[in-house]
């Protein structure tokens, strides 16, 4: 291929510098013109990062495949400090690796290109009505609608039934503690029954106020149901 014009590699350098993912129209050796696109943020994004925050989130990190500087213009407009750029599907994965080294992570995505680094991830999310089948399989949790405002309201909701789990266990093995040792020493049949039916019905009932969660940070409550996708990527989405 020739190399370009001087007025052509004037716009690249421009375009590129601006975050734009090029392209370039010839006609044989002649240029007719540089074309730069950029990917347009979702509406929900800046909010989305904002409430993930307020829940404790602190570090948010933006992986694409898209060049650096375009994944750079796209991470300011939403709000986020780190943007990985010109990752392939494998660099996705050891970008992961490298990151569950330090500590948990989930990574949130809908392309076929983010299932292997989705599945490295400690926890997979998918993008439900825009995800690829192979992301959905390959998730842990599946978003139903294509809202990224879901996503603060998933993982409050999963922190608060991790809640509810751990006061069941409480319940339970305390209750099994205190009536071993009670029939042991002379506690009847029927009010060790009575007591343990009592504690089954004690914790349905306590998972049972899961189903009144509300998210106290965002005005999202539904049940549709890391860092945040900024954009739909052709090669993937951001963790």
């Amino acid at each position: 291929v020739a190399p370009l014009g001087q007025e052509a590699e004037a716009a690249v350098k421009r375009l590129r510098e601006d975050g734009r993912t090029l392209m370039v129209v010839r006609q044989g050796e002649r240029d007719l013109g540089v074309i730069g696109l950029l990917d347009t943020p979702r509406a929900a994004a800046r909010t989305t990062l904002e409430a993930l925050r307020a829940l404790g989130v602190s570090r948010m990190i933006m992986i694409s495949g898209d060049h650096q500087k375009a994944a750079q213009a796209i991470a300011s407009q939403v709000g986020l400090s780190e943007a990985w750029g010109d990752l392939m599907p494998e660099d996705k994965v050891e970008a992961i690796k490298r990151l569950r080294a330090e500590g948990k992570i989930a990574m949130v995505g809908d392309g076929v290109n983010d299932a292997p680094a989705m599945a490295t991830a400690t926890v997979g999310i998918a993008m439900g009505a825009a995800g690829s089948d192979v992301a959905l399989e390959t998730a842990d949790v599946a978003l139903m609608s294509d809202d990224l405002s879901q996503l603060p309201f998933a993982v409050g909701l999963s922190r608060r039934t991790r809640g509810i789990i751990l006061q069941n266990l409480v319940v339970s093995l305390g209750v099994v503690a205190v009536l071993v040792p009670a029939t042991i020493f002379g506690l009847g049949i029927g009010p060790a029954v009575a007591m343990h039916e009592g504690s089954t019905l004690l914790v349905v009932f306590n998972a049972l106020r899961l189903l009144g969660y509300r998210d106290p940070i965002s005005p999202v409550g539904s049940s549709d149901v890391a860092v945040a996708t900024a954009a739909p990527d052709p090669n993937g989405t951001p963790s």
